[in-house]
């Protein structure tokens, strides 16, 4: 069975790893689709789809999971919910099972008649993106909320940098 895994890794952080654990224990093969793949340098979605892959990738490797198993693939947004999940089978490997956190995409796959699987989130209140980018921001203790691998990543590449200068700033459209 493939499942897909949707998120918007903003940044990768252990708390995915987690739940990508859980879905290859289940003899699950795995497509990662990286949601808003067109957004990046604004508060909430700071790292280019491309930013993203490289972190996924470098985790991934370092934590020794099966790559031939697993498939990363940018997804824009389309912003029109009745059509998301046939827009997200139009641009990913075909898939049987959805997981997601995100309790819209959850509905808009069950309306889809696609299974969705469940998986343990790990510490909910450290391990999310919004908390860790705030750290970052901050030059709180971020580092540990992440894989080395993309820890170092985000300082080679002074993302963590770009996320200060960005700030809380909301963007005009």
């Amino acid at each position: 069975m493939r499942s897909v895994f949707v998120g918007r890794f903003q940044p990768v952080h252990n708390g995915h790893l987690f739940t990508i654990h859980q879905i290859l224990d289940r003899d699950e093969d795995l497509v990662i689709a990286i949601g808003s793949a067109q957004y990046s340098h604004t508060p909430d979605n700071p790292f280019s789809g491309g930013e993203r892959i490289m972190m996924l990738k470098r985790a991934l490797i370092d934590e020794n999971f099966p790559l031939e198993r697993i498939d990363i693939v940018p997804v824009p947004d389309i912003h029109i919910h009745p059509l998301w999940v046939a827009h997200l089978r139009s641009l990913v490997p075909y898939f049987q099972k959805g997981y997601t956190h995100n309790p819209l995409v959850r509905r808009l796959f069950r309306d889809a008649g696609v299974e969705v699987g469940e998986a343990s989130l790990l510490d909910r209140t450290r391990y999310s993106g919004t908390h860790i980018r705030r750290l970052i921001r901050e030059n709180g203790p971020w580092q540990e909320l992440v894989p080395p691998g993309v820890a170092a990543l985000i300082q080679k590449y002074r993302w963590d940098e770009r996320m200060r200068e960005i700030g809380d700033v909301t963007l005009k459209r």
